[in-house]
């Protein structure tokens, strides 16, 4: 969730620090901060909003070695004095993370005279380090030995103007990296605040401690054994990154689409069968005897897993479950050692789906298969097979392309499931490959229609309810465009499955609440239909986002949007796509921060 930047370089490495912090807004943040080592003592400058008010507040300040983070808020309000990094005497820490046993370790520290100045478990973290300085003078070590005193999760950075020109980095269930430079040596929690300097990055993993100079890096475990990494060159490009011509990047993302889809498929694109080995070396043997799946994800990745649900018990015919993460991993549940479980995350570094996948794999559930957008992410190096979705960098909070290419790869886990199973022949096989070829092609018509959707969205703009419906594999997509407009929009919506309606929700319909259908032409319309009509005698108003060929007719208080083409078992990639248009330009009208909508951040690395 929150982000830090870390350097220790040959010249003034502020406008990097800057810089990294702003390629990492997109993660949710509600302050923001940057320590360095100044010529008499620790320089530290803070700020409560955005990023650019801490630069003009950093203008002047000039240093070889630094660190910086942006923060959202866990323990105590957003303000400057609870604002990273944190300074006890000559030291200055920032975090990731949630250290759980902080409130101990602040009652033993303030017995020996430290003074807390703000509500944070992470000044904990600094008062530690400059206590143990007093018997271990150096740097590495000092933080060495307080890491093994931490319980939690934490990625952290910290700096002594003792001992200048030296960072010191450690990593435990929170995202941290270092990157390799020409002038200097980098840490980051995300490979894009790094581009800008170096593409060589180097994968700290939990336990991990690293010592960064202007001259190199050194990497230990938390007992003392030295450890190499490997070095990996990062494929995102600084341009994949950047807004261009659109307004948000949650526009440039929902246009971007149709190139994320053809990325993520390409696997399949010059063949005419698709084979196992896509997941992974091990997945023909692995899958042979599955007899269950569960799905574990949190969010929008939840409803794209509620999706391959339906393609997996109606294609595969495997019984599949999906439980959102942080519920699963504090029940009782019953094991299955022939269960898949199927761990989905853009990230791949979601606390609770990564702690989700631990648990299962504790019950003794080794058959693993990872989705997600980061091949060097905790979730995908944890688990025995894996799917790398090619989405891109997804900046905007509310998740568009991440979404549609987990649904392609659970699309192409249907069909491999299937195949193992004997339940595919070679021409059904072949006309879902066609289907998902054409698939880019397809979302490239829907987006046609934003036009027509932005004036829906001028209709939205004074509603505070709305209610979205769909029916079998729809509803998830109708829970996605809910949740889409509650996060940009701060929208109150829900989503109900069509036949529902009248076991409750028809209570709230009337005029001033609109109603927000999802009606391909599939097996249920003609029960969906039966389901509008109940919104209609309420007086409610309807919109529907139909198929080409829907008979549903346009009437008084029934807005009708014909989507290009009807496309079957996939439909639900097409239908999502207005949704997320809609709520995108609903929140355009009502004036929110599209990209960083209050209280949310990107990617959620702590419970």
């Amino acid at each position: 969730m929150c982000g830090i930047v870390a350097a220790a370089a040959g010249s003034n490495i502020v406008p990097i620090l800057v810089e990294g912090l702003k390629k990492l807004e997109y993660r949710g943040y509600d302050s923001a901060g940057l320590a360095v080592t100044g010529a008499a003592q620790i320089e530290r400058v803070r700020s409560v909003g955005r990023v650019a008010e801490l630069e003009a507040a950093a203008a002047g300040t000039a240093s070889p070695t630094g660190i910086a983070h942006t923060r959202w808020a866990t323990h105590g309000v957003p303000s400057e004095r609870n604002a990273h990094p944190h300074i006890s005497g000559s030291i200055a820490v920032v975090h990731n993370g949630i250290i759980e046993n902080y409130e101990s370790l602040r009652e033993e520290l303030s017995a020996q005279g430290y003074v807390f100045t703000s509500d944070t478990d992470t000044e904990t973290i600094a008062h530690l380090v400059e206590a143990l300085l007093k018997d271990e003078p150096d740097l590495f070590r000092a933080v060495q030995r307080a890491c093994r005193r931490l319980v939690g999760a934490y990625g952290i950075a910290v700096i002594d103007q003792r001992q200048p020109g030296k960072v010191v980095v450690a990593r435990e269930g929170s995202p941290l990296l270092l990157g390799l430079g020409a002038d200097g040596n980098y840490a980051a929690s995300d490979a894009s605040a790094l581009l800008q300097v170096t593409r060589n990055m180097v994968y700290l993993e939990n336990g991990d401690i690293a010592e960064l100079t202007v001259s190199g890096v050194r990497i230990e475990r938390l007992d003392g054994t030295p450890v190499e990494r490997p070095v990996h060159v990062s494929q995102l490009s600084a341009a994949a990154v950047e807004l261009g011509n659109f307004r948000h990047y949650m526009q440039k993302e929902i246009f971007e689409q149709p190139e994320a889809l053809a990325n993520t498929l390409e696997i399949v694109g010059g063949s005419r069968s698709i084979q196992p080995g896509i997941f992974g070396a091990e997945a023909g043997s692995l899958l042979q005897d599955v007899d269950h799946i569960l799905i574990l994800a949190c969010g929008t990745s939840a409803h794209s897993g509620m999706t391959a649900r339906y393609w997996l018990e109606a294609v595969a015919g495997v019984p599949c479950t999906v439980e959102i993460a942080s519920e699963y991993r504090y029940r009782c549940s019953v094991a299955n050692p022939r269960q898949l479980i199927v761990a989905i995350s853009q990230s791949g570094e979601t606390a609770d789906t990564l702690a989700a996948l631990r648990h299962a794999k504790s019950l003794g559930q080794l058959k693993t298969l990872a989705i997600c957008n980061v091949p060097e992410s905790a979730i995908v190096r944890e688990s025995a097979l894996r799917f790398i979705t090619r989405a891109g960098p997804e900046i905007g909070v509310a998740s568009t392309k991440a979404f549609t290419t987990q649904l392609a790869a659970l699309f192409l886990l249907t069909l491999v499931v299937a195949k193992v199973r004997g339940r595919l022949d070679a021409a059904q096989e072949s006309a879902y490959i066609d289907q998902l070829r054409h698939l880019p092609v397809a979302v490239n018509k829907v987006l046609t229609l934003e036009s027509e959707i932005e004036g829906w969205a001028r209709r939205f703009a004074d509603k505070q309810h709305a209610l979205f419906l769909g029916r079998g594999r729809h509803y998830p997509i109708a829970l996605e465009g809910a949740l889409k407009l509650k996060e940009i929009s701060y929208i109150h919506a829900e989503a109900y499955p069509a036949g529902e309606l009248k076991h409750g929700p028809l209570a709230l319909v009337d005029a001033s609440m609109p109603v927000i259908s999802v009606a391909p032409n599939d097996e249920l319309l003609e029960k969906l239909k039966s389901n509008l009509q109940e919104v209609r005698a309420r007086g409610g108003e309807l919109y529907v986002f139909a198929d080409a060929d829907s008979e549903i007719p346009a009437s008084e208080g029934v807005h009708m949007l014909r989507l290009p083409e009807h496309y079957g078992l996939l439909s639900p990639i097409l239908h999502v796509i207005p949704l997320q248009l809609l709520s995108y330009h609903a929140a355009l009208v009502k004036g929110t921060d599209v990209d960083k909508p209050r209280n949310l951040a990107k990617s959620v690395t702590v419970e």
